[in-house]
C-alpha cells in the first residue's frame, strides 16, 4: 500500500522540486552517493549520511550514531515533527535529538535521524501536507510521513552494523503520527513504535489547545489501530498544548479499541510546553523510566 501511496506523490514531488531547488540551493538532490558523507565524530560516532528517496527525487540527510564496536546493533530511527508553513519548514535546522540519541546509544542501539523531504537542507517537495484545516486529510499526511520513514528503515536495515530484525521507530509530533501510520503496515523488522506527542493539526490558527479537526484525527488513528500489530508506546504530557490530555487519551483509546497494541502514559507537565519533551536536553529523567521497561519487555 505504501508503494501505491508513494506513486501518487511522484509527479507532485518532481514538479515541486524544480521550483524549490531553484530557490533553495541546498536541496539534497538525488544522485549524490548514498551512505556516509563525512567521518565519525565524538564518542557517539556521529556521522552524516544520505539516504536516497527516489519518489521524492532527494537524498534525505540523516544523522547516524553508534555504540563502540562493529555490531550488529539494534536500530532506532527517530523522526522529527513538521509544520504547515513552507518557509519555516525549509529553514528548520537539522534536528539531532541529542538526549534521545545519547540514551539509545548508551543502551546499545544504533540511531538514525532522517530529515524528511520538504524539510531543512534535504529540501524537495513537501509530501505530508494535510490540505487545509476543517477538511484535513490526516490519513494521507500520515502515510506520506510513513513512506519517508520506511525508506530510511529499509536502507539502514541493510547496513552490516545493524541487526535488521530488531528495529524500533521513534517519532515526535508529526513524526510520531507517521510512525503510527507505518505501524498499521507492520513493516519487516520493526519490533515497536514509540510515539512522543504524536498527531497532526495542533495549534490550529496559532491557538494552543486547538486542533483543526479532532474527530478526523481520532477516526484516522482508529484506522491505523485496526491493522497495527506491533507494540506501541504513547508518551504525552499534561501541558502538551498541541495534543492536550483530553485528545491524546481519546486517540489512544480508539487505537486500542480498534485492535492496536497500545501502552499510553500521560506524564506530568514538563517545562513551559510539554509537547517538546522529546527534544529537551533534560527530558530523559521523565521518559527514561517509561521507555526503558517498555523496551526490556520486547527482549
Amino acid at each position: 500500500m505504501l508503494r501505491r501511496h508513494l506513486a501518487r506523490w511522484t509527479v507532485v514531488a518532481v514538479l515541486a522540486l524544480t521550483c524549490l531547488g531553484a530557490f533553495f540551493g541546498s536541496v539534497s538532490r538525488l544522485g549524490a552517493a548514498s551512505g556516509p558523507q563525512d567521518t565519525e565524530k565524538g564518542s557517539l560516532r556521529r556521522q552524516l549520511w544520505y539516504i536516497a528517496f527516489p519518489a521524492a527525487n532527494v537524498e534525505m540527510r540523516t544523522l547516524v550514531f553508534r555504540p563502540p564496536g562493529a555490531g550488529p546493533f539494534p536500530l532506532v530511527v527517530i523522526n522529527h515533527g513538521s509544520t504547515q508553513d513552507a518557509e519555516s519548514r525549509l529553514r528548520l535546522p537539522m534536528q539531532e535529538f541529542d538526549t534521545l540519541a545519547l540514551w539509545f546509544v548508551r543502551h546499545g542501539y544504533a540511531v538514525a535521524i532522517p530529515e524528511r523531504p520538504g524539510h531543512g537542507r534535504t529540501g524537495g517537495a513537501y509530501l505530508e501536507d494535510q490540505h487545509g484545516c476543517d477538511e484535513a486529510d490526516y490519513r494521507s499526511a500520515g502515510f506520506a510521513t510513513a513512506a519517508s520513514i520506511e525508506v530510511a528503515v529499509s536502507y539502514m536495515r541493510a547496513q552490516p552494523f545493524v541487526r535488521g530484525s530488531d528495529v524500533v521507530i521513534v517519532g515526535q509530533s508529526a513524526g510520531g503520527w507517521g510512525a503510527l501510520a507505518l505501524a498499521s503496515h507492520n513493516p519487516p523488522g520493526v519490533k515497536a513504535v514509540i510515539n512522543f506527542g504524536g498527531g497532526r493539526g495542533g495549534h490550529s490558527y496559532d491557538r494552543p489547545n486547538n486542533n483543526c479537526a479532532p474527530d478526523r484525527l481520532v477516526a484516522t488513528v482508529r484506522e491505523f489501530g485496526s491493522t497495527a500489530h506491533v507494540p506501541t508506546l504513547w508518551i504525552y504530557t499534561e501541558n502538551d498544548s498541541y495534543f492536550p490530555p483530553s485528545l491524546s487519551k481519546r486517540m489512544a483509546e480508539e487505537f486500542g479499541l480498534a485492535g492496536g497494541n497500545v501502552e499510553y502514559h500521560l506524564l506530568p507537565s514538563f517545562g513551559l510546553e510539554g509537547h517538546l519533551l522529546a527534544e529537551s536536553h533534560d527530558g530523559a529523567e521523565i521518559w527514561g523510566p517509561v521507555v526503558g521497561p517498555f523496551l526490556a519487555r520486547l527482549r
